[in-house]
């Protein structure tokens, strides 16, 4: 059988292929004293508070489970609208948020609608493999330019201008960032969008984790810069709605038409059940237990990394935002006579039971120096896992 191009083009998502040997060897290891703990995949370990299940339940019971308009349902865009006033103090219209099949149909639906065949769309390197993915998908070609730490692994102003040639259509960021947890500084991206915005270009951003920002000054919407600015956001994360694939996106009012019409052909609607769900998120009762969440997650961090530092592990920049840790693993991958973020997630997997995703997938900027670690887990599993890597690593 031939396959397209286009295909071909995908990489694995090693992500997910390093998840299924983890799986496979937790199998082995279950019922033992020291069964497999995962701090590999991107997933809050919280699942939907009481009153999103009860609005689900209830949907179900009622029959509301046709098809929605592709837009998603009005009073849910209303309910999303008025999130943003009251959590980022900015006015953006429910008339121009689009509901979607998760934070993915979004980028997708985004990348369908602004990228001709051959267009370049600038990406920090590292970043998430899927969303490059998704450029290629729609006939783009993603270019990763690469980052420091220094930079917080984001791209600048100045980098945006270097790198942009005639066939760069724009640039897809992500604040904060998988897999360092790192946030754009809003003056710097402000800068950035200037720079695309004088070769009239697309800013999309990726903003899934916004809701999950620790420090006041990285806690900010891309939106409240330009109107022109595409933003991508998920129910997944902050929301910790991962598997009910409900996302949404906010393009200028010219383009909703547009996203319609892609997302009535792609998709027909997002679930329904979902979005009916979804609605209960923005309960006081909801909110509170996410912000409760929210600092647990914040807890989480500030007692991990500091526990990664000491056992060489380094972690170049404390990250503002989401749930990972980008650590340089070349001191301690030595120290197990193994080389390259690759060997030494699977000899973690192996002599500790505790996954970690290598850097393989996130780019090629030194990323076989590092490995992501995931905090979304709870403190106790977080804490074992310490007292593990500890004892592998002297």
């Amino acid at each position: 059988m031939k396959f397209s191009s286009r295909a071909e083009r995908i990489e694995p998502f090693y992500v997910m292929e390093v998840a299924k040997a983890a799986q496979a060897m937790a199998r082995e290891v279950a019922g033992t004293r020291e069964p497999m703990i995962f701090l590999n995949i991107g997933e809050p370990d919280f699942t939907a508070p009481p009153l999103v299940q009860e609005a689900a339940a209830r949907a179900v019971r009622d029959g509301a489970t046709q098809y929605t308009n592709a837009l998603g349902l009005e009073p849910l865009r209303e309910r999303i609208s008025a999130w943003y006033a009251q959590r980022f103090g900015v006015n953006v219209p429910a008339r121009r948020i689009v509901v979607t099949a998760g934070a993915s149909a979004a980028l997708q639906l985004a990348c369908l609608a602004l990228i001709e065949s051959g267009d370049e769309i600038l990406m920090p390197d590292p970043s998430y493999p899927c969303n490059r993915h998704f450029v290629s998908a729609a006939d783009g070609k993603a270019v990763l330019v690469p980052t420091t730490a220094a930079e917080r692994y984001q791209l600048s102003a100045e980098k945006v201008r270097a790198a942009w040639t005639d066939k760069t259509r724009g640039v897809l960021l992500a604040s904060p960032s998988n897999p360092t947890g790192t946030s754009i500084a809003p003056d710097e991206l402000r800068r950035i969008h200037d720079v695309v915005r004088a070769h009239d270009g697309i800013t999309l951003i990726d903003e899934i984790y916004l809701g999950l920002s620790y420090e006041e000054e990285f806690g900010h919407t891309a939106l409240a810069i330009d109107e022109n600015i595409v933003s991508i956001n998920s129910f997944s994360k902050y929301f910790n709605m991962t598997g009910w694939r409900l996302g949404w996106m906010v393009v200028p009012e010219a383009m909703v038409p547009v996203v319609e019409r892609l997302a009535q052909n792609l998709f027909i609607c997002a679930s329904t059940v979902s979005q009916h769900a979804a609605l209960a998120c923005f309960e006081a009762e909801s909110i509170a237990e996410y912000e409760r969440r929210r600092a647990e997650f914040k807890a989480r961090r500030d007692f991990f990394i500091p526990a990664l530092q000491s056992m060489g592990l380094s972690v170049p920049v404390m990250p503002d935002g989401a749930f990972y840790a980008w650590a340089d693993c070349s001191e301690a991958a030595g120290r197990l006579g193994v080389s390259g973020s690759w060997d030494f997630a699977f000899e973690v997997m192996k002599r500790a039971h505790v996954a970690v995703t290598p850097g393989r997938d996130f780019g090629t900027a030194e990323t076989e120096r590092f490995v992501r670690f995931s905090t979304a887990n709870s403190m106790a599993q977080l804490e074992e896992s310490v007292a593990r890597l500890r004892r592998l690593l002297g």
